[in-house]
């Protein structure tokens, strides 16, 4: 659908995106420009979900969460939704044929939210990220990929470990907000009484272990992506390394962060590796 009403829509996810995380946006705009539409779209739905779980606290959540989930089944039956956001995702996930089973593990994260403060297993710390991560990053493979099924399937694995490492990356740089904020622990390890420098090694070692095999994924998507997923790659990759160099005891009292002249000149020598095609 081309129209006014859809196109505002995805005017809406863009300013989202900048809005909320203006290094993701960096990098989609280093996207090609007939899907960036597309990840904008993703991004504003997501965003919103997380949003409602995380920032609404002065509300009553679970009914905002649930009239969300409604208005997202409304528009699966009717072909659209009066939420220009909705809207913009409902039509990307038709038109690019995003498994709805994808969309549903990331609601089940979202819901999981606001009533699991805390996880012992990790087989249930590896579904919350699944669905709040790796479902997020196989929508957006999904529009990389496109029509071919075969290179989608063959991705799909990197394309998981990049979401469970940024998402855990996320964990690691915002501690001190799940903690005493959002009263959330998404590993045992991660609390103020144990959390430690042996606790932290163990999470960034996986971390890296994920990004590694990431990191030959992106180097298999088309030319269309493999650049902006390379951007956001390295942008993460910089803010763990600044984690590893980061005292436990700090990090549970200091939000880390990339500051923009790195994020710059992180970029511009990005950019250089990506015409020189060392990437």
């Amino acid at each position: 659908m081309d129209s006014l009403y859809a196109r505002t829509g995805f005017d809406i996810s863009r300013t989202i995106t900048r809005n909320y995380s203006t290094s993701f946006f960096s990098a989609v705009n280093l996207l090609a420009k007939d899907i960036r539409e597309a990840i904008f779209g993703i991004y504003g739905f997501v965003r919103l979900a997380d949003e409602i779980v995380d920032s609404f606290t002065d509300y009553d959540r679970q009914y905002l969460l649930n009239r969300f989930e409604q208005d997202y089944a409304e528009a699966i039956q009717q072909g659209i939704s009066t939420n220009p956001v909705i809207n913009a995702f409902e039509l990307t996930v038709r038109k690019y044929r995003i498994d709805r089973h994808l969309i549903e593990a990331f609601l089940k994260s979202m819901r999981a939210d606001l009533s699991h403060p805390g996880y012992s297993r990790k087989s249930d710390i590896e579904e919350y990220i699944y669905g709040s991560a790796s479902a997020v990053g196989l929508m957006c493979l999904r529009v990389f990929t496109g029509t071919d099924d075969v290179l989608y399937e063959k991705l799909q694995q990197p394309a998981m470990k990049l979401g469970s490492a940024f998402q855990k990356v996320n964990f690691l740089r915002d501690l001190r907000t799940d903690l005493e904020v959002l009263d959330r622990v998404y590993f045992p390890e991660l609390n103020r009484q144990n959390f430690n420098e042996v606790h932290k090694q163990q999470i960034i070692t996986e971390i890296e272990s994920e990004f590694a095999e990431a990191y030959q994924g992106i180097r298999q998507l088309p030319s269309n992506s493999r650049l902006g997923v390379f951007i956001a790659y390295r942008y993460y990759t910089k803010l763990l390394q600044k984690i590893k160099k980061t005292p436990a005891h700090k990090l549970i009292t200091h939000r880390i962060r990339i500051p923009d002249v790195s994020k710059a000149l992180l970029l511009s020598h990005t950019l250089l590796l990506n015409k020189i095609n060392l990437i």
